[in-house]
């Protein structure tokens, strides 16, 4: 780029970028753009301006010389041309959380002049080959985990907004600290309102840092949507209060994390909702004694676990799997082929398996539920859950969600971003920690 040794005429309300991302980068003959400057006085309304910046010939002739020897540098623009870098971008409002848009992703030249996206996927003929998945709802989660194509990718890259960044056109995803949110005009909140226009309104109801980390969990689990929340056992309170009526039943197993077995015991009978309780075959000769209606069955006899659902009119299935802390696994396809017969939602608390071991939603779940706390951030410094399952359902649970709070901190969404880079990493050295370890027992004379 040239960069004369009169430089920089401070950008004014109305004036624009006079640079392009491509104006820092070499022809291919090597030679550099000549950017043409608007005459100062023209920029200033046909006034000189007397606050040009004059930088030493030396200063200048070493920035062109390091320019040309990386085109990727844009520190000249940035001096040239401050605005381009201030000018913030066009507002494209907040995308669903299972829209990782594929059309975010670089487009670049192949070989044969076909249009190549994500570093090689063809798109010459822009149907991404996804036969499984034709509902629209849930096409553009598809086609992200089409692009992708592992776990491991999509754990680093769905949900951020490659070179279309919040505020910057940084690569990771910025903290957005805030409370509150622009609007150019009380006629654009009215199009809010009225849903003709796309924004965030409240910290309260949604923030950029936090739809980011929403949309890379809807990507790993294949979900239409997902929610984030201040933590996993709020992401439970909230999935019960809002999809069990007074009057509900739900159905769940003793061997379960601790603090929900109580909210279940003692807060869900407060608001008319009884539950039945499916003892684990070696508990099956405990008695439970609760100020509800319990059902005690073991989950391998089918036809009891029939019955238990068809004479209760049942809401809603609950459980672990694997489970906090005996890590006992259900048949997730099994349990919830039979409650879906029976008109009952099924909610899987996965948080001890994790989206790369586990895909509840694709086993027939209705929703999935995680505390990020564990494996999905996995650096013990951040407390947070999720729920992910269809739109229909998880925007009931944010309706509940915006009344009552449990909000995410940005702070803490940017955190899990961050750990979920290594997810795939640290799940996978884990797996392979822990079969050692059980081949280990295993062959051991003492076990």
């Amino acid at each position: 780029m040239a960069v004369s040794s009169a430089l920089c005429l401070p950008s004014t309300p109305h004036s624009k970028p006079y640079f392009s991302a491509a104006d820092c980068r070499s022809s291919d003959s090597g030679a550099r753009p000549r950017i043409e400057m608007p005459a100062a006085s023209s920029l200033l309304g046909g006034r000189a301006s007397p606050l040009i910046l004059r930088f030493p010939p030396n200063f200048v002739r070493q920035l062109s010389i390091k320019a040309r020897r990386n085109c990727s540098n844009i520190g000249v623009a940035q001096i040239a041309a401050a605005s381009w870098s201030n000018d913030p971008p066009a507002f494209e409002g907040p995308r669903s959380a299972a829209s990782s848009d594929a059309s975010a992703v670089p487009e670049a030249a192949g070989a044969d002049g076909s249009t190549l996206v994500g570093g090689g996927v063809d798109r010459s003929g822009v149907d991404l080959a996804v036969p499984v998945v034709q509902d629209a709802k849930a096409s553009a989660v598809a086609k992200t985990a089409a692009l992708f194509g592992s776990d491991g990718s999509l754990a680093v890259h769905a949900g951020e907004r490659l070179g279309r960044g919040i505020t910057t056109d940084g690569i990771t995803t910025p903290v957005v600290n805030t409370s509150a949110y622009w609007f150019n005009n009380s006629d654009e909140l009215i199009d809010f309102k009225e849903k003709r226009h796309a924004s965030f309104e409240y910290g309260r109801y949604g923030n950029p840092t936090t739809q980011a980390l929403e949309e890379k969990m809807s990507a790993l689990e294949r979900a239409e949507s997902t929610l984030f929340v201040s933590s996993g056992m709020y992401a439970s309170v909230a999935m019960f209060s809002a999809l069990v009526p007074a009057g509900g039943h739900i159905v769940t197993t003793n061997d379960c994390y601790r603090k929900t077995r109580i909210f279940i015991q003692s807060e869900l009978p407060k608001m008319g909702i009884s539950a039945c309780f499916i003892i684990l075959a070696w508990l099956e000769d405990v008695q439970c004694n609760l100020e509800m209606q319990a059902t005690v069955i073991d989950p391998a006899d089918i036809e009891s676990l029939k019955s238990t659902l068809e004479q209760n009119n049942v809401t809603l299935f609950f459980t672990e799997s694997p489970t906090n802390p005996f890590l006992r696994c259900i048949d997730i396809e099994l349990v919830s082929q039979l409650c879906h017969n029976n008109g009952a939602l099924v909610c899987i608390d996965g948080t001890f398996a994790s989206p790369v071991n586990q895909k509840a939603l694709a086993l027939g779940a209705d929703l999935i539920l995680h505390s990020a706390t564990k494996f999905i951030a996995g650096h013990n410094d951040v407390i947070g859950g999720c729920i992910s399952g269809s739109k229909e359902l998880i925007s009931k649970i944010r309706l509940y969600h915006n009344v009552v709070g449990g909000v995410l901190n940005p702070n803490a969404a940017y955190m899990i971003l961050r750990g979920m880079k290594t997810l795939h990493l640290r799940v996978q050295n884990q797996n392979s920690t822990a079969l050692r370890m059980a081949q280990l027992l295993e062959e051991h004379p003492k076990v």
